[in-house]
């Protein structure tokens, strides 16, 4: 890691009190990218608050909000991210097939209308930075205009964590064999 983490012991006042926050909360510690977030007191408590919304209160079921996460991970080869999200995704009821093809990069053999929307509308928009009005029309058909909104705002909260895990080089606490190789090409649309 590029960052050392900060001990508790060793946190400003206002550190502290997020610290707590935090740990109190659903995610029950402050690990991974809040760790490193939590040098930037403003950042961590914001974030936070945003990513507790889209993990445990937006209009998406886990199964599909954990698809979507799992999805940012893979684009973005994302270890850390990957190892907590593909595990939970697997929890909350996405089959272990189409985690191994996301992993791998390939399109899933959907059975589900509601998870190949969010598959080709995460990588569509990540892809091309834009999704075309067929494929929206189609995604706020199926999912619903406020599932849709959440769904972005999911995507986007995840890029963040993505990018913190990849630029401060966070890795996962327990030492595994990489599970992302890089791709030598994008995932399939």
């Amino acid at each position: 890691m590029r960052i050392n983490e900060l001990k508790k012991e060793d946190m400003n006042i206002e550190q502290r009190k997020i610290f707590d926050e935090i740990s109190s909360g659903p995610r029950g510690g402050v690990r991974g990218p809040l760790a490193i977030w939590m040098q930037r007191p403003g950042l961590a408590d914001n974030a936070q608050s945003l990513g507790a919304y889209c993990r445990y209160n937006s209009s998406l079921s886990p199964k599909l909000s954990e698809l979507a996460i799992c999805i940012i991970a893979r684009i973005w080869g994302s270890e850390y991210e990957w190892r907590v999200h593909s595990v939970i995704a697997q929890e909350a009821g996405i089959k272990g097939d189409i985690i191994e093809s996301i992993r791998l990069g390939k399109k899933p053999n959907f059975i589900d209308d509601n998870q190949e929307i969010i598959y080709r509308f995460a990588v569509s928009l990540h892809k091309y930075k834009y999704v075309a009005d067929e494929l929206y029309l189609e995604t706020v058909g199926i999912l619903g205009q406020d599932s849709v909104i959440d769904l972005v705002g999911v995507l986007g909260y995840y890029t963040l964590i993505s990018m913190t895990i990849n630029v401060f080089e966070v890795t996962h606490p327990k030492p595994m064999t990489l599970q992302l190789q890089p791709l030598d090409r994008e995932i399939e649309l």
